[in-house]
């Protein structure tokens, strides 16, 4: 593996590529890898060859009270589990290569941002189009590989690469869970035994509303109704928002229709996490994948 510090070297290495003709797969993550990333560069290697994975834990997109200071930093551990994976690149560049002195422009998706992580993360999902466009623009990848957890980050990365007719194509991967169904986040390294316990609430709420769906309710009021109540048996859990939204527009649905993701966003102590539940029509049935 070859680890490339500098947005020239990078450019040098996706120049290669293009000319060999060969299919650039890219995985960006801001590192403290876990099993959910390393399904991201699984499914990245099946289909293209290089592959890059990038290390860069963005500040633009942290608010003044969250937590980049503390967001956990592995390099040294992520490099040697991205060596015995094989990865053919890893991007690690300091910030003066993303942000060089006097840089001045963002990027923000309008009508979607504003939603759901954007309300309660003011200014979050401006710095993720941003950093992702410029990693894309630097890597030039024929394909991009995101996880689902983040469904609306997903959502807004495929509308900006539409909307300025980019050249990559997004590819979401499924949720990655822990046995209890904890979804896999970096960010779980900062529960305590007792909150670690109490998280697996918002994984057990998206399962009462299957579970409702399964037995026939189509009532998004209901059926968020159903999930509150797991939420409100975990006193260490504060939810932020639950909400069943349209899959495209990630407008509120009354009734369920089409595809639609169930979304929750709680506190867990002092952590904040995030987790959520597609459900799709078939036929006159809904699928729920968790």
């Amino acid at each position: 593996m070859e680890t490339v510090h500098t947005v020239s070297w990078m450019k040098q290495v996706a120049a290669e590529a293009r000319k060999k003709e060969r299919l650039l797969g890219f995985v960006p993550t801001m590192g403290a890898l876990h099993e959910g990333h390393l399904s991201l560069i699984h499914a990245a290697q099946k289909e293209c060859s290089p592959v890059v994975v990038s290390i860069f834990v963005n500040p633009t997109q942290f608010g003044p009270n969250e937590d980049f200071q503390k967001y956990p930093r592995t390099f040294e551990t992520d490099r040697a589990a991205l060596e015995d994976l094989r990865v053919d690149y890893l991007f690690a560049p300091p910030q003066e290569e993303i942000y060089p002195p006097g840089f001045r422009t963002s990027v923000n998706v309008e009508g979607l941002s504003e939603r759901l992580e954007g309300r309660s993360r003011l200014g979050h999902f401006r710095g993720v189009t941003t950093v992702v466009l410029k990693l894309l623009e630097i890597v030039q990848p024929r394909l991009a590989f995101f996880g689902r957890k983040d469904a609306q980050q997903a959502r807004i990365i495929r509308q900006m690469t539409s909307d300025l007719n980019l050249d990559t194509g997004i590819v979401v991967c499924p949720i990655v869970r822990e046995a209890d169904g904890l979804a896999l986040s970096s960010r779980n390294r900062y529960l305590n035994e007792g909150d670690r316990r109490a998280a697996t609430a918002l994984y057990r709420s998206l399962r009462a509303v299957r579970d409702e769906i399964v037995k026939g309710e189509r009532n998004a009021a209901r059926l968020l109704a159903a999930q509150r109540r797991v939420i409100d048996l975990e006193a260490s859990v504060a939810l932020d928002y639950a909400e069943i939204v349209d899959a495209d527009s990630f407008e509120p649905v009354v009734s369920l229709r089409n595809a639609c993701y169930v979304l929750i966003a709680a506190r867990v102590g002092g952590t904040r996490l995030i987790d959520n539940a597609l459900i799709e029509q078939s036929g006159e049935t809904f699928v729920v994948t968790l």
